[in-house]
């Protein structure tokens, strides 16, 4: 019934999904460009239209009250961003605990202008050996592009640059630059 709603109001609202998330469960979907708090919501549409269960890492402040325990209720964890903590290695242990595990992730880490992506996404399925899906949330043709999943080859140039020129396709709903990636 989840499905069918998601995939009304996605309708309604005119946009489409072009692509299928892989029928392995698990992978490193990272989602961008992260422009709007539009994202979230239709992220979380595209999600329950595809029948996936993914979960995400979110700033720990939107789990409080009154919110905390939706965001709890739909696969989020809370990160403290302000703490040195080893978060690929605690993400990739879930990886290992649970061969359903999934997770989306914002690669910009926020909607302001970045000169330089964050790579714990990179990392983590680096280590957990699982796919990086790359997800485009195309404002301009209401389209979230979904394309083939890649496993990291170990040169993270390399698989940025890849990564990155498939994001400069896309047009968030406030279109910004996407940086050259430099390790």
């Amino acid at each position: 019934m989840f499905q069918s709603f998601c995939k009304g109001l996605l309708k309604v609202s005119g946009w489409k999904i072009a692509g299928t998330l892989p029928t392995d469960h698990q992978y490193v979907a990272i989602v961008g460009p992260h422009t709007s708090n539009w994202d979230f919501i239709i992220g979380v549409l595209a999600r329950g239209a595809l029948g996936a269960k993914i979960n995400f890492l979110g700033k720990h402040q939107l789990f409080i009250a009154p919110w905390g325990w939706f965001f709890r209720a739909i696969g989020g964890t809370p990160v403290d961003r302000s703490k040195n903590n080893n978060l690929v290695d605690a993400v990739v242990d879930l990886f290992k605990s649970n061969s359903h595990f999934s997770l989306a992730l914002a690669p910009e880490g926020t909607r302001s202008p970045v000169t330089r992506w964050k790579t714990g996404f990179y990392h983590i399925a680096n280590k957990a050996q699982v796919p990086i899906i790359t997800v485009g949330l195309d404002f301009d043709n209401k389209t979230v592009v979904i394309p083939e999943g890649m496993q990291t080859t170990n040169d993270i140039q390399h698989d940025m640059e890849h990564i990155i020129k498939f994001y400069r396709s896309i047009k968030g709903r406030h279109p910004k630059v996407i940086p050259d990636f430099k390790s």
